[in-house]
């Protein structure tokens, strides 16, 4: 059973069994209830909100950069240092070459990237994953998502307060039990998709591993694009009014991103006939 319906087997005003008990017996957290969105100073979400609008245009934007953009642009008066908090805990990563460096941590695993000049022909090749911050009325949430290349389709994706590698791999797990493993897994190098737990259920899958290198964002452009085009098309236009509401109008937006909204890239067809017809097909 997946992390989803077990969640929706939560009665939240059981005459008996408490909330806190029904999610121990199904071994699933209580923030995937709540969907509580995490807050910060009036000023801070303000200063995020705008960040993430700007960030999504020019990726390159470095910490200094937007600085001068907030301070010089929009007229605020905030330092570097603000800034490059609000970058880690929305979790932007600027486009650029980083320097290397002999520092190694022994808890995380960092593989090659196995994407350059691959020919991506069947579905469930290669998958891509991220996590992006998303802004809210009041406060803002994370979510993360799982993107099969070939057809460009939302295969698993998910909403946390927090960005957890247990969370990460929930989410992995469930969409394998829905729609099989990939051949290769793609994603940056953040500390959740480096973690041992992660690491640890790819390979328990027999799946390949593939990271961005450092700095380089683009190479996980497929799952970037799309977070531009939720925050477009749904977020920025209707800022959620809650967990609850943010969930639903995911859910909304990703069914309709699937099933109707056509890409160019694809031959002009949505996301599910791509990945189904090949499916029949082959």
């Amino acid at each position: 059973m997946s992390t989803t319906e077990k969640r929706q087997l939560v009665v939240t005003a059981h005459p008996r069994l408490s909330l806190k008990k029904q999610c121990s017996s199904l071994g699933i957290s209580r923030s995937l209830i709540y969907y509580k969105p995490r807050g910060e100073s009036v000023l801070n979400e303000q200063l995020m909100k705008h960040i993430d609008r700007y960030f999504l245009l020019h990726p390159d934007y470095g910490v200094e950069r937007m600085t001068d953009y907030l301070n010089l642009d929009l007229g605020f008066r905030v330092n570097v240092k603000r800034v490059r908090r609000l970058y880690r805990i929305m979790n932007l990563k600027t486009i650029y070459a980083q320097p290397k460096t002999t520092h190694h941590d022994p808890d995380r695993y960092v593989f090659p990237y196995l994407l350059r000049n691959l020919d991506v022909t069947r579905p469930n090749q290669v998958w891509q994953t991220d996590i992006t911050y998303i802004p809210m009325f009041r406060g803002f949430m994370y979510m993360a998502a799982i993107i099969d290349v070939y057809s460009r389709k939302i295969l698993g994706w998910s909403i946390s307060n927090s960005m957890t590698s247990k969370w990460c791999k929930e989410l992995l797990e469930d969409t394998i039990r829905i729609h099989g493993k990939p051949e290769i897994h793609n994603s940056d190098q953040g500390t959740q998709y480096t973690s041992k737990v992660y690491i640890e259920a790819l390979k328990a899958n027999t799946i390949q591993i593939s990271m961005d290198g450092r700095g380089r964002a683009l190479d996980n452009i497929y799952i970037e694009r799309f977070w531009r085009t939720i925050k477009q098309e749904k977020i920025y236009l209707n800022p959620p009014n809650g967990g609850v509401d943010l969930y639903q109008q995911v859910k909304e937006y990703i069914h309709f991103y699937n099933a109707e909204r056509r890409h160019t890239q694809i031959g002009k067809i949505p996301p599910d006939e791509k990945y189904f017809e090949h499916k029949k097909t082959g």
